[in-house]
């Protein structure tokens, strides 16, 4: 990987687009350390443990803590994200999407302006959601009696903070454009990599960090645990790369044919098949869905009464809890297997092999070829999702009997990391997926064909 940098950076057309992209990176950074106006966070931010498992650090893990601290980025992207997903859901309700994605170039620029509306329209619905819980927890500038400013002083106020919660999600989706048209990689896949890999840091500063605190130095058990965290991080990231270049390939034998005096055809081929076909997309879907009841918490916490029916209603929607578990696995392999539904057809894929003349070796053309790509997706979907399933709940598991064993050692003793499985996921296949452009980008600048 660290090679195909090197090779690329000697290339002036690739030199300026990796710096084109470093400088989108290093704006979005900067935005991010840059706070709304009347908001009064301070250096601690509004998550009171940036390293547990929950909802609100999901949110700080994706925006690269500007959620966590109130800045212009807060909403980071997100809201596009959503707006992506919500756009895929509606293509296969309405019909209407669904012509306009067949349409070629033309349709995909109308879903793409579709997309930046329904991003603007949850960015401002976030933002909005967003402002109230600052209010609700006194981190708004308040007045000089230091109560909330009321009448059309609160109106300005809140109008202020909404509209730049707004602007930045809509500042962020325009640079992530830029980075598509101009750059190296998907604009979205490298804003959200930078602002999980600007946590890195932290986390070893948390677990190694002498004057942090860190868990290596408390001793005990934590001289064991600590190193172990880094390892499974390694080994994590390694089990992410072979699921993502693994592949079954569907053999093809195509016939022969004789067009004047040539022949054509004759030759055997194969149908890739990656295993995990949809990426991270179930678990970043299977997460949003199950955050909105913790989000819905955070506005009636104080009118939900200790040991209630709602309380422990919301209590199964914490990362501590088994139920929390089960949901998100179930969750994970259906939507795996939605999205494969969206990107592979069986019978398409039939046709398009029998219309050109080809078949799979033992399969007969038509329907039964159909029924056979549809066993293997259904069967790689299963093992993608599964696999994709470890991977996510590997640190949720990891953090409960860490914490078990070392109660019993000390008493109210745990260890909290931020060891994300979706944070790793993104971070390993967005890496991939741009030393793979970058190396296509080399082989057609250095294709030796004809023309030497």
């Amino acid at each position: 990987m660290l090679q195909t940098i090197v090779n690329a950076w000697k290339i002036a057309d690739l030199r300026k687009k990796m710096i084109f992209t470093a400088l989108i990176v290093l704006i979005f950074r900067i935005g991010s350390a840059i706070p709304v106006p009347f908001t009064n966070i301070g250096a601690e931010g509004i998550i009171a443990d940036p390293n547990a498992g929950t909802f609100m650090n999901y949110l700080s893990m994706m925006t690269g803590d500007a959620f966590n601290y109130g800045t212009i980025f807060a909403m980071s992207i997100t809201p596009y994200i959503n707006s992506s997903i919500i756009m895929q859901l509606l293509a296969v309700a309405i019909p209407a999407l669904e012509r306009l994605q067949k349409e070629g170039e033309e349709g995909r620029k109308k879903i793409a302006s579709i997309t930046r509306f329904v991003t603007i329209a949850l960015g401002l619905l976030q933002s909005t959601a967003y402002y109230f819980y600052l209010r609700s927890q006194g981190y708004i500038v308040k007045d000089a009696s230091g109560a909330n400013f009321t009448g059309f002083a609160a109106v300005f106020q809140a109008l202020v903070i909404i509209l730049c919660f707004t602007a930045g999600t809509a500042l962020i989706m325009w640079l992530g454009e830029r980075i598509n048209e101009k750059g190296i990689g998907n604009g979205i896949s490298i804003i959200l990599f930078a602002g999980i890999v600007s946590r890195i840091p932290t986390l070893f500063a948390t677990l190694f960090g002498k004057d942090a605190g860190g868990y290596f130095w408390r001793g005990g058990p934590y001289y064991f645990l600590s190193p172990l965290v880094a390892i499974i991080l390694i080994l994590m990231i390694a089990f992410i790369v072979w699921m993502d270049n693994a592949e079954r390939r569907i053999p093809v034998q195509y016939a022969k044919r004789v067009v004047g005096r040539k022949m054509y055809g004759g030759q055997s081929t194969h149908i890739p098949i990656k295993v995990n076909m949809s990426g991270v997309m179930p678990v970043i879907f299977a997460s949003s869905i199950l955050s909105l009841p913790p989000t819905i918490r955070m506005f009636i916490d104080s009118k939900i009464k200790e040991d209630s029916g709602w309380d422990k209603f919301f209590d199964i929607f914490t990362a501590e809890h088994w139920v929390y578990s089960i949901i998100y696995f179930v969750m994970i392999i259906a939507f795996a297997y939605f999205y494969a539904s969206i990107q592979y057809n069986p019978i398409e894929m039939s046709k398009n092999i029998r219309d050109n003349g080809g078949s799979i070796p033992g399969i007969r053309p038509g329907e039964p070829t159909s029924r056979y790509i549809g066993k293997i997706l259904n069967r790689i979907t299963l093992l993608g999702a599964l696999l994709l399933s470890v991977v996510a709940l590997f640190p949720i598991i990891f953090s409960q009997v860490t914490t078990f064993f070392l109660d019993m050692w000390q008493e109210g003793a745990s260890m909290n990391v931020s060891l994300g499985g979706t944070s790793i996921i993104i971070l390993v296949g967005v890496a991939l997926e741009t030393v793979k452009q970058l190396e296509s980008q080399m082989m057609m600048r250095h294709y030796k064909g004809f023309l030497d």
